[in-house]
Parts: C-alpha cells; sequence; structure tokens
C-alpha cells in the first residue's frame, strides 16, 4: 500500500514524457532534460528581424522562425514539416485545402530557406509567414500579420549581395530567471535546412552546444528541421554554439555558429 503514491507518480511523469514526445516534430531532440515545449505548445510561424510598425529601407534581409514544426523541401511528405511562404498584401486563404497560388504576392520556398531579400518599392505593406506541406496546401502554421513602412528603395544595394552562407544563435532573453523557459533562435542565411529523414542532397540541420562555464557540453541535434529550441537549463552561465550538419553525412559540419552567452538565475 505505501508504494502507490510512488507508482501513481511515476506514471504521471511517465505519461506526461509521453505527451511531450508526441507532440514535438518527429526526429525532434526529445531526449535531453533541458529541453521543452513553447508555452501552450504553440505551432507558428514568425519574423525574427522585423516587428509591426517597422520603417525600413530595401533591398532587406528578413528572417523566418518556427515554433513547433520544423522545416522540409518540396520533394515528399514529411510529418511536422513544411516550408516558409511569404504573403504581401494578401490575408489568409479562406480554403486551407488548396496550394497556395504562385504570383508575386504569394513568394514560397520550398528548398527550405530561412530568410529573403526584400526589394519592394517605398509604400505600406502588410507581411505575413504561412507554413505549407510539399504539396504547398497550409497545415495551419502562420504568422500574424505585419505592417511595414519601405522609406527608400537603395538601387546601390544589389538583394543578392546580402545573403552570404553562414549561421547563427541567438537567445530571445540573454538572462532568464530560474525555471524559466528561453527560447533559442537558429538562423542558416543563403543555406537550406530540411528533415534529416528526407536525405535531401544539399541541405542540412541544426544541432547545438550548450556548455556549461566549466563544464563539457551538452550536445542537442535537431534532426527534425526544427529552428529554434526551448531550453530549461539548471541555473548557471552557458554558452550556446550551433553547428550545421549535412543531411547526407551527419559527421560532416558545414558551418559554425560565433557563440552567445545565457545567463539562468541569479548569480
Amino acid at each position: 500500500m505505501p508504494r502507490r503514491p510512488a507508482l501513481a507518480a511515476f506514471c504521471s511523469a511517465a505519461l506526461t514524457a509521453l505527451l511531450l514526445a508526441s507532440a514535438l516534430p518527429a526526429g525532434a531532440a526529445t531526449s535531453h532534460p533541458w529541453l521543452t515545449q513553447a508555452p501552450r505548445m504553440e505551432k507558428s510561424a514568425h519574423f525574427t528581424n522585423l516587428e509591426d510598425g517597422a520603417r525600413i529601407e530595401t533591398p532587406y534581409l528578413v528572417r523566418f522562425g518556427l515554433t513547433g514544426f520544423g522545416i522540409a523541401p518540396i520533394t515528399k511528405a514529411q510529418a511536422h514539416t513544411g516550408h516558409h511562404h511569404l504573403l504581401i498584401n494578401r490575408d489568409l486563404p479562406l480554403d486551407f485545402s488548396k496550394p497556395l497560388p504562385f504570383t508575386e504576392q504569394y513568394i514560397h520556398f520550398g528548398k527550405g530557406q530561412m530568410e529573403t531579400a526584400l526589394n519592394l518599392q517605398p509604400g505600406v505593406y502588410t507581411l505575413r509567414l504561412v507554413l505549407a506541406d510539399h504539396r504547398h496546401v497550409p497545415n495551419f502554421v502562420y504568422s500574424k500579420p505585419i505592417k511595414v513602412t519601405v522609406t527608400a528603395q537603395r538601387k546601390d544595394i544589389d538583394p543578392a549581395s546580402l545573403q552570404k552562407p553562414g549561421i547563427s544563435v541567438r537567445p530571445v532573453q540573454a538572462e532568464v530567471g530560474e525555471n524559466t523557459p528561453v527560447q533559442v533562435l537558429f538562423h542558416a542565411s543563403a543555406l537550406n535546412v530540411s528533415h534529416q529523414a528526407l536525405k535531401e542532397k544539399g541541405t542540412g540541420h541544426f544541432r547545438l552546444q550548450v556548455q556549461p562555464e566549466g563544464r563539457a557540453a551538452e550536445l542537442m541535434d535537431f534532426a527534425g528541421g526544427e529552428t529554434e529550441a526551448w531550453l530549461r537549463p539548471p541555473k548557471g552561465r552557458y554558452t550556446l554554439k550551433l553547428e550545421f550538419v549535412d543531411n547526407l553525412e551527419p559527421g560532416k559540419v558545414l558551418h559554425t555558429s560565433e557563440p552567445a552567452a545565457l545567463r539562468v538565475g541569479a548569480l
């Protein structure tokens, strides 16, 4: 009889872990204890370097983020993945069972890209991101719309010059309280991200090194094409470093980011 509460607690913990694992994208790094879900198990797209009301000059390199899903190119179906679409002055589609059109107002990123160089003329624009599957059918993962004002279009800048191969990592907050989850954004410029299972040539996925001060690094492999992590590490100081790993040769690191600092709890 005295063992029943312990057994109930164990079963509850096991069920929680099972539900957490099933909610993450296939191939996600579910096994590491510092990884946690996004608040409310959110699934959405977002802009990582552009906010509502922004005033910009073009060409402007806009970056895409993704919560609760992974990226995959349009080669074949893969659960819990999709590719980005940028909608310019367009509302969400009324019918989510039909493919998105190919026009100047629906820009597709079917290779697994995470950015594009906007080159809009001066004016006010509404932008939003919509994720869709390999058939370009939306999968109910999208961003809130934002309005931006283009104040000038620079003719002396080549849009292609803004994109150079490389990766970066950034915690949304550099300091967080103990037991507070922190969102860590990954980015790949002029590179294509994909779920490793597709074995698509010319693509890679992210691997995160989280190094506690004075200790060996913890490794987290995001083979599901994820482009962010939600971490809840113990109190301490950490150095984050990101790698971009080839999907055909998992031991081959194609790019490495500059380090980023994270502090957890009052030290």
